[in-house]
């Protein structure tokens, strides 16, 4: 093997380096096998990645039988769950490009012959797979895996019903002990939020693009089967740099159009839009934000699952796992076989050995979908000319025509909904959350939670030029682009006028009169940037747009 590692630590010049390492136990012995880095998001803030740290330990059993060194170090991450609703929040998507950017130095600094990425929570996993796709080294993402659901009068339940008991709470239809007693129970242990939000979402799409081996992601962080796909994992790094197989040979065009499949047939996170269009551009494969809406109007939604759905993550497990996800859409025709997957094995190859457990609710075969598209739409129109994005998923309105009720930011919205300013028929708009407004594109779940726990989710809508968790559910429309800092549309919306989202059509329009609006747009004049200093400032300063997925790096 031609390894890059060698620079490092062989020959005459390099006894100082490998002194330094000898200092902390690596041996000659193992200074000549591949060097494989293991990116850890373990961290002490919340439940998701919890366990990454003992994981990260039977990872490097698999690496050291396969006959590689391990060498692990950490990056951070920021619970969406935790900081929801709170300055804090605006930290979670400016992470992922630093959590690319900070294995991206790792790797380059030290050589690594290849990485294992251990992730969990929402940015962690495409902020490693953004890493995996810049350095193009061998590499493996691995999940840590979901959250077991909790219990409440023999129901499972998860941190979305707390969200939502938060809304009726403050609506008068749960009391303060219910909601309490709905906070103690819907988190039970070690593990990502437990519906197909976005970390199960992301994990799912790391199976489905190629970059996680098959039946790696659904086994739930508390299994004791774990510790096994860790070591599993740690094996096939090492066997993936003896095959020099590379990110981008996996993550081709066909890969990224399965992996979009996967997020339409499970009715997977709006944040998989920001997500795959970062990979991509990462990957330096086109990729549009239309395309990904034509590949889910054209994909069933097979996947019953939280949040709109009856089952939790931990389901797809014992159904048989995200591999049959990917067999049944294969037996349909909506993926293609012939990609390539970190195994060394064909997506076709790895999906076909996929058994559904006998029985089993959770994953319809195509021959009887829930739907017969997709949960992800793509609009246009005067509101939003660059692109927006709703799930549909669980929503049987076609559409939303009502009076806007404007806030300038997310905390003035919540507050409007838990006192009871918002009406039946309202849409609610929340601008200057956008990715350099906000900055960081604020999550919204504690306002979408709100509004379906005060019981106006069949009658409201609400739009942003931020976005939504991957809990998130009702007729919520986020990442408005042009976004209210850069003069989009959305900046130039009063209260009271009237707005027209039309999901047969795809379009989003704001009615208002033209020269009304350019009247409007004479008087405007861009605010400040909330941060002029430190990390924000400098996210501000290089991040895009939300329709090229708020990227720091644009490739092209």
């Amino acid at each position: 093997m031609n390894l890059k590692s060698y620079t490092i630590t062989q020959g005459r010049d390099r006894a100082p380096a490998r002194s330094m390492l000898k200092a902390i136990g690596f041996t000659d012995e193992d200074l000549r096998k591949p060097i494989i880095g293991i990116a850890n998001t373990w961290i002490e803030t919340m439940p998701c990645n919890y366990n990454l740290r003992e994981l990260a330990a039977k990872v490097k059993e698999g690496i050291r039988a396969a006959g590689g060194t391990p060498m692990e170090f950490n990056t951070v991450a920021i619970s969406d769950g935790v900081t929801m609703g709170t300055e804090g929040m605006k930290a979670s998507l400016v992470s992922r490009d630093l959590i690319a950017d900070s294995i991206e130095l790792c790797a380059r600094g030290y050589m690594f012959d290849g990485i294992i990425a251990l992730v969990a929570c929402d940015k962690t996993i495409p902020g490693a797979a953004m890493a995996l796709l810049r350095l193009n080294v061998p590499g493996v993402i691995m999940y840590g895996g979901t959250i077991m659901p909790g219990k409440r009068n023999g129901i499972d339940i998860t941190l979305q019903d707390v969200f939502e008991a938060v809304g009726a709470n403050a609506a008068g239809k749960i009391s303060d002990e219910e909601l309490l007693d709905i906070e103690n129970k819907a988190c039970p242990g070690a593990g990502a939020c437990g519906g197909q939000f976005t970390a199960n979402t992301m994990a799912t799409v790391m199976e489905l693009i190629g970059l996680a081996p098959m039946y790696t992601g659904s086994t739930p962080q508390v299994d004791p089967d774990k510790d096994e796909v860790a070591r599993r994992c740690g094996r096939i790094i090492v066997d993936a740099v003896k095959r020099d197989l590379k990110p981008r040979d996996i993550c081709t065009r066909t890969a990224f159009d399965n992996a979009i499949a996967s997020v339409a047939a499970t009715g997977g996170s709006t944040n998989a839009v920001l997500h795959l269009l970062a990979m991509a551009q990462e990957a330096e494969v086109p990729l549009k934000i239309d395309e990904i809406h034509a590949i889910s109007a054209r994909t069933p939604l097979l996947s019953n699952l939280k949040p709109a759905g009856r089952f939790t993550a931990a389901d797809v497990h014992t159904a048989g796992g995200i591999p049959v996800v990917a067999k049944f859409l294969l037996e349909g025709g909506f993926v293609d076989g012939s990609a390539m997957t970190v195994t060394g094995k064909t997506f076709g190859e790895e999906a076909s050995a996929a058994v559904p457990t006998p029985g089993q609710e959770v994953i319809q075969p195509v021959s009887n979908p829930i739907k017969k598209s997709g949960g992800l739409v793509i609009l246009r129109g005067s509101l939003s000319p660059e692109g927006c994005v709703i799930k549909v998923t669980g929503i049987e309105r076609k559409g939303q025509r009502g009076p806007a009720k404007v806030f300038e930011r997310e905390e003035d919205a919540m507050k409007a909904v838990t006192s009871g300013q918002i009406q039946h028929g309202d849409v609610v708009v929340i601008r200057y959350e956008g990715p350099k407004g906000g900055p960081g594109m604020r999550e919204m779940l504690g306002v979408t939670g709100a509004i379906m726990g005060a019981g106006l989710g069949d009658t409201t809508a609400l739009l942003t030029d931020g976005r939504f968790s991957g809990a998130t559910r009702g007729f919520m429309v986020g990442h408005v682009s042009p976004e209210a800092v850069d003069g989009g549309p959305i900046a130039f919306v009063e209260n009271g006028d009237m707005i027209n989202i039309d999901i047969e059509k795809c379009t989003i329009d704001l009615e208002v009169e033209e020269a009304t609006l350019a009247a409007r747009k004479a008087k405007w004049t861009a605010p400040e940037p909330k941060y002029k200093t430190g990390v924000f400032a400098k996210y501000i300063k290089t991040v895009g747009s939300a329709s090229e997925g708020a990227i720091t790096s644009k490739v092209f």
